[in-house]
């Protein structure tokens, strides 16, 4: 996998991570650095755990479907993709009252929730033989910065941008999952 789709597909799940930390930033009454990176480290973690984890169970089972490898990939990333731009169309509000805890019972269900959708992609990037602690690593980091940042977007500029963000990253992997099939059926030569 090229470093360019790898970028694509990490910003594209960093999305849900993005759009409840900016959640997060609306909500607080005082932003961080402290705060931006609890958030950044409790969603980057997961998005690496989570495929990595995919890719084990997908590792197991890759040999008995290995022919339908490019349809599971395409019908994976298209669903997650749609999913995310459905649920960009969904009002979003920023919960009212007292600010956020930041504390491990909020954030582990949070961080679990948000990642989800990686370990479907670590399934896919059984599939595809990718190379699997350099992914997960790229996935962890893009996902811990765009965190951090949209902590303080929210902090600073409110809901606008939340739903774009989802919206975004849920076209970004319909058009990965579209690629990975029309390559592997010899449409295009990726």
């Amino acid at each position: 996998m090229a470093l360019a789709e790898l970028f694509l597909i990490a910003v594209g799940l960093s999305m849900d991570a993005f759009a409840v930390s900016v959640s997060l930033g609306l909500s607080l009454r005082r932003v961080s650095l402290k705060k931006a990176w609890i958030v950044g480290w409790y969603f980057g973690f997961f998005q690496a755990l989570m495929p990595m984890i995919g890719y084990g169970l997908g590792s197991r089972f890759a040999d008995r479907i290995a022919f339908l490898d490019h349809w599971i990939a395409f019908v994976l990333l298209v669903l997650i993709g749609g999913k995310m731009m459905k649920e960009s169309r969904e009002t979003h509000r920023a919960a009212g009252g007292s600010e956020p805890s930041l504390g491990w019972r909020p954030m582990l269900p949070l961080a679990i929730a948000t990642s989800i959708d990686a370990l479907a992609v670590g399934v896919t990037f059984s599939f595809l033989e990718v190379h699997i602690i350099p992914a997960v690593t790229f996935i962890g980091i893009t996902t811990f910065s765009l965190s951090m940042l949209g902590v303080k977007i929210g902090h600073v500029f409110g809901s606008r941008y939340k739903s774009g963000a989802e919206l975004l990253g849920g076209v970004i992997l319909v058009c990965i999952g579209v690629k990975i099939l029309l390559a592997h059926l010899g449409v295009f030569d990726f």
